[in-house]
């Protein structure tokens, strides 16, 4: 590591902090830029990609290899199959995974690549089109694509102008305008997301459905509504779930009595060793079918201020019972 020219007593944490800034500024200005120029060649390259029967291929050299490898991570997780090759494996016998039917996303800010110009002759032989995303549109990467994206910017944050630091910001923002304009031509949706998603946090919640945290069969606590509140105390302490639904002789739901159902329950005058759960239930609870997402049951509870609901089938049926420990347990909430 190089020496510093100042020690570290020497260094002013507002200095420190006006550097930092100064990078925010600098590439934020860029960024407005490059922005204000995407125009009719945007327009071109996405109907390039959706008119295209293959993958969405990215390689680059360096620093905008990794922007590359980025770019093809989110194309592919919204609903654009993409892949990155590396320009210098690619010339040893990775470019076999490039297919014919595949459109080549370049990029190199100077467009001279070596390793990436080397593969243009291949790639324009097998009859892929390309688009080159560079900071130079006369370079020779830009004038031998199709269609050419311009990431040129005024001046890099480092201050040395040497290390890439707002070119490889736009060409990132670049990839992720690309992205989304594909996303919203192609009708992607939240689900669409989440099924190329299904270890995160939000697979989770549009993946899961009520059925996969609700306890049923034998687990589901449920009283007849001529039984006596003991009966359900004692349903309620072998299920633990802090409730039980009450039903009528036909099986359907027309109650539910809660931990919170006791308690007010013990604030009245009733008998709760004589008195029938009849009296102390909650009358008509809220409820959710089992074809509904877990995430609408969480939606419910937190709406309704409840922590706990009756999973009932068409006709009023109690199928199974889940409460806000389900949710938390399946990472829901």
């Amino acid at each position: 590591m190089a020496a510093s020219p100042l020690s570290l007593d020497m260094l002013q944490d507002t200095d420190l902090v006006a550097s930092g800034r100064r990078v925010f500024e600098i590439e934020r200005d860029e960024l407005d830029r490059v922005g204000g120029r995407i125009g009719d060649d945007f327009a071109r390259a996405c109907r390039l990609i959706l008119g295209s029967r293959g993958r969405v291929v990215t390689t680059g050299m360096g620093k905008s290899g990794h922007i590359a490898r980025k770019i093809a991570a989110t194309l592919a997780s919204t609903g654009t199959p993409s892949f990155y090759v590396h320009p210098g494996e690619a010339g040893h016998g990775d470019l076999g995974m490039i297919t014919e039917d595949d459109v080549v996303l370049a990029l190199s800010y100077s467009g001279e690549s070596d390793e990436v110009l080397m593969l243009l002759p291949v790639l324009k032989r097998q009859g892929n089109a390309l688009i080159s995303m560079t900071g130079k549109p006369q370079s020779s990467l830009a004038r031998a694509a199709e269609v050419h994206l311009d990431v040129n910017v005024d001046h890099e944050a480092c201050p040395l102008a040497l290390a890439p630091t707002s070119s490889t910001t736009a060409s990132l923002a670049m990839g992720d305008a690309l992205a989304v304009a594909l996303l919203d031509a192609r009708g992607f949706t939240a689900d669409d997301f989440a099924r190329s998603h299904p270890a995160g946090s939000l697979g989770r919640r549009l993946l899961l459905h009520i059925t996969d945290v609700m306890h049923g069969g034998d687990e589901l606590p449920s009283v007849r509504e001529d039984a006596s509140l003991s009966q359900a105390l004692m349903e309620m302490s072998r299920k633990r779930l802090g409730m039980t639904a009450v039903v009528d002789a036909g099986g359907r739901l027309v109650g539910l009595f809660t931990d919170g159902d006791l308690r007010r329950a013990l604030d009245t005058d009733i008998d709760v060793r004589a008195a029938g759960i009849a009296q102390v239930m909650t009358h008509n609870p809220r409820t959710i079918s089992a074809d509904q997402l877990a995430v609408e049951a969480a939606r419910l509870m937190e709406k309704h201020k409840i922590t706990g609901l009756i999973v009932v089938d068409g006709a009023n049926r109690p199928v199974g019972a889940l409460n806000i420990h389900d949710l938390l347990r399946a990472k829901v909430v």
